[in-house]
This record gives C-alpha cells, sequence and structure tokens, in this order.
C-alpha cells in the first residue's frame, strides 16, 4: 500500500521518499546499496539503475527527500558542497558569460570564480553588496546569465531580499541562485521566493553530525535539473558515496529538531555577547540591533545557529580567548549537533588574500561560531571562561 505524500516539514524530514513496502523486506530505513552496477535485462534494454554514477538506490531516495524539503521538483546529490557550487556554475554559464554575485560570498566558492571561471573561460564576474537590490539591479547587464547570492552570509550574516532579487534575474532572463546552506530548508526555502536554484552543503545542518561530506543542488526547473545532471554525470562525477547518502539520509531525520534547539542557543549566546564587555559587536540576524533583523523575520522562520563577533583586540587577543575554552571546539565547518568556533582570518577564510578580507570587513578579531545542541548554560561558561583571558 502507497503511503500518502507528508505535508508537514516536521514529517517529511523524516518519511518523504522513503517509504518501507518498496523494500524488499520492509526496511524502515533505506538499505546501502554498494553496487557499481547493475544488471540489464537487455543490451538495449536498461532499468532505472545502470552505473552508480547516474544513480543508485540510496542516493535516489535522498534526493526525493531533499526536494521535497525544498518545496522543489528536482534535486541532485553531491559529493560536498563545492561540488554542488562546480556543477552549478557548470550547468549554467557559458565562456563570456557575466555573473552578478553577492560580494559576501563563501571564499571557496569566490576562488572558483576567480581562478577558474575568470581566467579560463573568460566569465565577467562583478561583486555587489546584495544588501541592496539596487546594487544588484544596477549591476547586472545583457550579458548576465547568472545571479549568484548567499543568505545569510558566512561569516557575517548579512541578508538579502530574495524576493526581490529574483525578481531582478527574471527581468534579466538570468538564473537566479542561492546558496541556502547557513539556514537549512527548515528556516527558509528560497524557491518560495522565486529562486531558480537552491544550493546546500549537506555537511552542515542537513547531515547535521559531522561525520560526512555532500552537497545538494536543488530547482523546479527541468531545463536546469538537466543540465545539472549532465554536468555531474560527464564533468564533475561529482557524486556520493551510498554510505554518504545514507549518513545524510539519517542525519536530516532529525533536522527539524535540531534545529530548534540550534536557534534557541544561538538566541541566548548572541544576548549574552552583545552585552559582554570584551565583545564589540555581534552579527546575529534574530538581534534587534542586526541591520537586516526585519527581513530576517519576513522571510525566515527563525534566525539560526551560526552567529559571528568581533571581540576587543586583534589576532593576539582571539587566540587568547580561544585557548580558554575548554568545551567548545576549535574547528572549521558548522552545523553539526556539538559547537564549533573558528578565527575566521586564518581559518574559514585564510586562502583569501588580505585585500579581499579588508574589502570583506573580515578582520583580526572576527570569531564565527556554530553553535551546537549542548546545554546553553555550559556554553556560556565556556565562552565566560574564554572572554574573561582578554578583559
Amino acid at each position: 500500500m502507497q503511503r500518502d505524500s507528508p505535508t508537514r516539514f516536521e514529517t517529511q524530514t523524516v518519511a518523504a521518499g522513503e517509504d518501507p513496502s518498496e523494500q524488499a523486506h520492509g526496511d524502515v530505513v533505506s538499505p546501502i546499496h554498494l553496487a557499481s552496477t547493475f544488471v540489464h535485462e537487455r543490451p538495449d534494454e536498461a532499468g532505472e539503475y545502470t552505473y552508480a554514477r547516474t544513480a543508485t538506490p540510496t542516493r535516489t531516495t535522498l534526493e526525493k527527500r531533499l526536494a521535497t524539503l525544498e518545496g522543489g521538483e528536482h534535486a541532485l546529490a553531491l559529493s560536498a558542497g563545492m561540488g554542488a557550487v562546480g556543477t552549478a556554475l557548470l550547468s549554467v554559464l557559458n565562456p563570456g558569460d557575466h555573473v552578478v554575485a553577492f560580494n559576501y560570498l563563501y571564499g571557496g566558492t569566490r576562488k572558483l570564480l576567480d581562478d577558474v571561471y575568470g581566467p579560463r573561460f573568460g566569465v565577467d564576474v562583478d561583486y555587489v553588496d546584495a544588501t541592496s537590490t539596487e546594487a544588484v539591479r544596477d549591476a547586472v547587464t545583457d550579458e548576465t546569465a547568472l545571479v549568484y547570492v548567499e543568505s545569510p552570509t558566512n561569516p557575517l550574516m548579512k541578508l538579502c531580499d530574495l524576493e526581490a532579487i529574483a525578481s531582478v534575474a527574471d527581468e534579466a532572463d538570468a538564473t537566479f541562485c542561492v546558496d541556502n546552506t547557513f539556514a537549512s530548508p527548515a528556516l527558509q526555502r528560497p524557491l518560495e521566493f522565486g529562486a531558480d536554484m537552491v544550493l546546500h552543503s549537506t555537511t552542515k545542518y542537513i547531515n547535521g553530525h559531522s561525520d560526512t561530506l555532500g552537497g545538494a543542488i536543488v530547482t523546479d526547473d527541468a531545463e536546469l535539473a538537466d543540465a545539472a545532471i549532465h554536468a555531474r554525470k560527464y564533468a564533475t562525477g561529482a557524486v556520493p558515496s551510498p554510505f554518504d547518502a545514507y549518513l545524510a539520509l539519517r542525519g536530516v531525520k532529525t533536522l527539524a529538531v535540531r534545529m530548534e534547539r540550534h536557534c534557541e542557543n544561538a538566541a541566548a549566546i548572541a544576548e549574552f555577547l552583545a552585552d559582554h564587555s570584551a565583545v564589540e559587536s555581534v552579527n546575529y540576524p534574530g538581534l534587534e540591533s542586526h541591520p537586516q533583523h526585519e527581513l530576517a523575520a519576513e522571510q525566515m522562520a527563525d534566525f539560526g545557529g551560526m552567529l559571528s563577533f568581533e571581540i576587543d583586540g586583534g589576532k593576539h587577543e582571539a587566540a587568547e580567548f580561544l585557548a580558554g575554552l575548554d568545551h567548545v571546539n576549535l574547528a572549521v565547518s558548522l552545523g553539526g549537533v556539538e559547537s564549533l568556533i573558528a578565527h575566521t582570518p586564518t581559518m574559514t577564510h585564510r586562502y583569501l588574500d588580505q585585500k579581499t578580507r579588508d574589502r570583506m570587513g573580515i578582520t583580526e578579531s572576527l570569531i564565527r561560531l556554530s553553535v551546537g545542541i549542548e546545554h546553553v548554560d555550559d556554553l556560556i561558561a565556556d565562552l565566560d571562561r574564554g572572554l574573561a583571558k582578554i578583559e
């Protein structure tokens, strides 16, 4: 008996794309299909699965769930977040195209655009402050093929008006792509605001356990989906292993409840940091002091588990603060159940040159915090211990 399709997000995270009645033994958890190749009935008659680079049953289940969670028709699971970025760019851009991009993009995405697409394919990229829709509008030309943003951004937590920029991109007949990693579909679904393509590093909140790499592309556009599938199959080959797909499926089942705790903890920690004498400023959309607090409240279900803050001092004080922490882990990445903290200029954004970091506002005193699901009092006590080292 076929299950009815679940309609509420919390149920979708657990059940979408996964039906025990379709499994040979009624498995409530989709099996890990390790086969790299699949038998044909005849030479000219292939089944749904032929070769693992094209598709596997475990990956298909994950893709169905990701499409459902983002409210899209098509999803591709990929081997990493950068695999998703690279595959998306290959599916949209041609030599000589023009790109309008948020000037606060993740550094790896900027490196790909600046070091590969610019010099090797003649793609022209204009980085603009997309917190201003007018800045995006002014940058768009007849050659613009792609408008690419993150919202919120890494690490300064800046937002852009997704619906307004979608309209600008539509008028220009350009693809509008949104990296939704920091929010996750639990808090924001860009396709509902008019985006053409949504990207994720599923390594982060979707998996949520810091134990696998993955990426995803979700779209409503069949032509875009076909182009991305072609790029993944014949150009990037960036497919996740069956085990990685299984881990992402396992992790996403708890996305809704994890995000509730991430948001609750982050809000309390942001308030604590904002009131601390050793902290100069806090970047968190949930604070009323955030310049885009109202926009965040309009297009996000909650304000997320990511924040950054400037301590009173520079690189030395940052090192002293971080060395004073006992529980919060000093590590790159984000979105896991454990809290992770990083000195942004020397860790997450060290491969950007100093001039670019300066333009982005990434100072020697900038700390990024991925707030986990531990007890918030323990997290605050740990941060307080670290800050006491520099007061």
